[in-house]
């Protein structure tokens, strides 16, 4: 049996990809609420905002069958009822659980910040932007203090190399780095950690992935399967 590293939280974070998407339709309350039941600890989405200011939770950040509309250009009453708000989300699903945004809309932040506020500070300090240019992610550390901010990227695209990405991470207060499951081994791992930068991965669909991932040290998983995810989670607890 492979050594397991440990992470640097006490317990992983299992976050559930767009909701539970592998058992139910994905991005909606329905989902998300399932995803909770079936014991995830962390839900995720991405975010978008819509004309009138409203943070919204889509993937592909279009809408209409025949003739498609960006969201930033339609109200919020205007979008299809399956597409939830993040106040929404709060409001059907609580507060206790960690939530990983991929910011699409860059000009989303403010308000995603503003409705976590009137939450409570748990779901400030809970909430993990993600956004693929760790320059923008570290531009978001003025507006709050307390959330958590992640350079969402893949291995490939650290042209310095990972240690200098974890030490400009680092003093840029970012908190983790996300990156494809097959970026990521022990020792590249254990880098980041070195840094005080959580390791999280994303596509984590089969239960021998996960199990590599967790032996890793990963700090958190993102998966489809809720059920798999929970379980390798319980097995090494």
């Amino acid at each position: 049996m492979p050594t397991r590293l440990p992470s640097l939280g006490r317990t992983p974070i299992g976050f559930a990809h767009r909701g539970a998407r592998a058992h139910a339709p994905d991005n909606t309350l329905e989902a998300f609420r399932l995803a909770l039941r079936l014991g995830a600890t962390g839900l995720e989405s991405d975010v978008w905002i819509t004309a009138d200011g409203h943070p919204v939770l889509d993937h592909d950040g279009v809408v209409g069958r025949l003739r498609r509309t960006r969201i930033r250009k339609v109200a919020r009453h205007d979008l299809p009822s399956h597409i939830p708000t993040l106040r929404e989300l709060y409001e059907a699903c609580g507060d206790d659980f960690e939530l990983s945004l991929d910011v699409m809309d860059p000009a989303a932040v403010p308000r995603v910040l503003a409705v976590a506020r009137s939450v409570g500070r748990d779901a400030e300090e809970r909430l993990w932007l993600c956004h693929h240019d760790w320059t923008v992610v570290a531009s978001w550390r003025e507006l709050s203090p307390a959330v958590k901010l992640v350079d969402s990227t893949r291995m490939r695209h650290m042209k310095e190399g990972p240690e200098r990405r974890a030490a400009a991470l680092r003093a840029a207060t970012i908190d983790a780095v996300n990156l494809h499951h097959t970026d990521w081994t022990g020792g590249s791992v254990t880098l980041f950690h070195r840094f005080g930068i959580h390791a999280f991965a994303w596509d984590c669909q089969q239960e021998r992935v996960l199990g590599e991932m967790l032996d890793a040290g990963i700090d958190a998983v993102y998966s489809d399967h809720v059920d798999r995810m929970v379980a390798a989670l319980a097995r090494a607890a």
